[in-house]
């Protein structure tokens, strides 16, 4: 049920290192807490959108803007990033974004329960910081008990002055390690063959993007 709940609050935020650390910025506990803050509350505030193709756009955009799918992109496909050749890269890394914004849209964003969260802590690193957020689902609890608690945890790092989210953590589930292995089967199910691969992850995306179009329009009926 966690992890039902964790993919219907976060999955599009949320989920490859980059090849250069030059971009990368110290953070402060303060900034990191106050992005949560800002972020956690612009979140919730999408969410209550009631027309869906506005709140769909809204969420395209935070992912866009506060995800660092470049990142994440690369380090989903690990070493085969490498086997790439130019022309590869510039095809993969759009089409690892359509992909990931197809995603989110195969899971339901109206609750029928209140979200609140509190953030709970922030450990800083080198070259990044890992924000835990305490979510709490009121009205999912039987009468008379407390509202259901979960913990998750973002790791954001800071590229050219922006604090952009590079990780999702419940428990000790990583969303991009998570991303990393679906991607190293769909590559060995390839026979390690790039285009094979990237033939694969566009028919795929094609596909959801087909669904969620016919499913918008439904609702819009």
């Amino acid at each position: 049920m966690k992890s039902k709940i964790f993919l219907q609050l976060i999955i599009f935020c949320f989920a490859c290192f980059s090849e250069s650390a030059l971009a990368a910025g110290k953070i402060t506990s303060s900034e990191a807490e106050t992005w949560a803050n800002q972020k956690g509350r612009q979140l919730l505030d999408t969410f209550s959108e009631p027309d869906v193709e506005t709140k769909y756009a809204k969420l395209d955009e935070m992912f866009l803007n506060d995800v660092d799918l470049d990142y994440i992109g690369k380090f989903v496909v690990g070493k085969y990033w490498r086997q790439m050749t130019p022309e590869q890269r510039e095809r993969y890394i759009p089409l690892f974004k359509r992909y990931s914004l197809s995603l989110y849209k195969n899971f339901p964003l109206s609750f029928d329960f209140n979200i609140n969260f509190k953030v709970a802590g922030v450990k800083l690193e080198k070259n990044y910081a890992d924000v835990t957020v305490d979510i709490s689902l009121d009205g999912r609890q039987q009468p008379g008990q407390p509202a259901k608690k979960i913990l998750v945890g973002f790791r954001i790092h800071k590229v050219d002055g922006k604090l952009k989210i590079i990780d999702l953590k419940l428990a000790e589930s990583s969303l991009i390690l998570s991303y990393r292995g679906r991607f190293y089967e769909m590559l060995r199910n390839s026979d390690d063959e790039i285009e094979w691969f990237l033939e694969d992850l566009e028919l795929i995306t094609s596909s959801a993007e087909q669904q969620n179009q016919m499913t918008l329009e439904e609702q819009n009926l």
